[in-house]
């Protein structure tokens, strides 16, 4: 697949067909995954693939206790933080396999002011999107579709709890991957004028 074009013709694919994805295309996924720059090459990504049904409802079960929690905060009524809820139940139950990038400072620079402490965290960060960009277009160039939520960061603790994660490793988002049962449209981007600045702000 033509670079551009696969940047260009990649979608959020939220519908799956039932069928599993073989081992030998996740780990080709992955493997597109770790060669995303890092910052210091400390490569802080940590990848869980969960492919069982029965684990992933107990993720999904478990990360939808939490958010009803904070949707209740919200003020959000109950039938409607059901509602909500039972949709992101679905999609993280009927996909056939789920991704977990996770972060670790193992390797990162450490510093004694909270400053360079949060730059550097934020430096991990960084590295581990840029490797959930490259799973999602190395997904894509295998005619697997994916999609990306962020739903962990709201949750950590229940997410290490499910997945027995130590607790030095963070959730940083959840993929949905598997064989695209839908075609998105083309989502609207600003124009270039918009968000390009050449030299200085204006």
């Amino acid at each position: 697949m033509e670079l551009i074009q696969g940047i260009r013709s990649r979608r959020s694919v939220r519908g799956f067909k039932p069928e599993p994805v073989p081992d030998k295309a996740i780990m080709r996924v992955l493997e597109a995954a770790i060669w995303a720059p890092s910052a210091h090459n400390a490569q802080p990504w940590r990848f869980v693939v969960i492919r069982d049904s029965n684990a992933r409802r107990s993720l999904a079960e478990a990360m939808g206790k939490a958010w009803r929690i904070d949707l209740a905060r919200d003020g959000v009524p109950p039938e409607i933080q059901l509602k909500m809820v039972e949709g992101s139940l679905e999609r993280l139950t009927s996909c056939p396999a789920i991704i977990v990038p996770c972060l670790t400072m193992e390797g990162m620079q450490s510093y004694p002011d909270e400053r360079r402490l949060r730059a550097e965290y934020t430096m991990a960060v960084q590295s581990v999107a840029a490797a959930v960009e490259n799973t999602l277009l190395a997904a894509h160039a295998e005619g697997l579709g994916g999609c990306w939520f962020c739903a962990p960061l709201f949750c950590q603790d229940v997410v290490r709890e499910v997945l027995k994660m130590p607790s030095h490793i963070d959730p940083q988002a959840i993929i949905l991957m598997g064989y695209p049962d839908e075609e998105p449209k083309p989502p609207p981007r600003l124009p270039l004028e918009k968000v390009v600045y050449f030299e200085i702000w204006k």
